[in-house]
């Protein structure tokens, strides 16, 4: 089970191919905040439905100064059917090893259906402009947390 990301952490450095293949860095982003969510599949209910929530809501949180990236251990061809059956604007990269659902404390034991799996635990994690964990959050619904997470940051 990995640690979990308090705030005021160094948020882990990455760099995972994206939909197209090319490479997305977490370093590229200093000076912005970035919103960086972890989910465990493209194509699913849940997982479409956090997705399409971020992408209705990405120029409010990009107007805000906010980036949203979105990590899963799909492989990138996943990730582009994904982006354009649904027709996603927010930027999805591909963590295929888990090697960063690790670092960030999104991947490990979860409760799913009454027993104790391993998986990826659906989680988002603030990073602030200077590479620093603004928040961490673990185990959130996929189901309105984009809503919650706009209502904390008071947009």
């Amino acid at each position: 089970m990995s640690a979990r990301l308090q705030p005021g952490d160094e948020a882990p450095a990455f760099t995972l191919p994206d939909a197209d293949g090319q490479p997305v860095s977490l370093a590229d982003r200093r000076g912005r905040t970035v919103i960086v969510y972890f989910y465990p599949a493209a194509m699913t209910p849940g997982c479409t439905k956090q997705a399409c929530d971020f992408t209705d809501n990405l120029g409010l949180l990009a107007g805000a100064g906010f980036d949203v990236i979105g990590v899963s251990p799909d492989k990138p061809e996943k990730l582009a059917k994904f982006r354009e059956k649904e027709d996603l604007k927010v930027t999805l990269v591909s963590d295929a090893d888990k090697s960063v659902l690790t670092a960030y404390g999104a991947f490990g034991e979860k409760t799913m259906y009454g027993r104790t799996v391993t998986g990826v635990i659906r989680s988002t994690v603030i990073v602030d402009e200077a590479g620093k964990v603004a928040q961490a959050l673990y185990n959130v619904r996929a189901t309105g947390h984009v809503a919650k997470l706009i209502r904390d940051l008071g947009l």
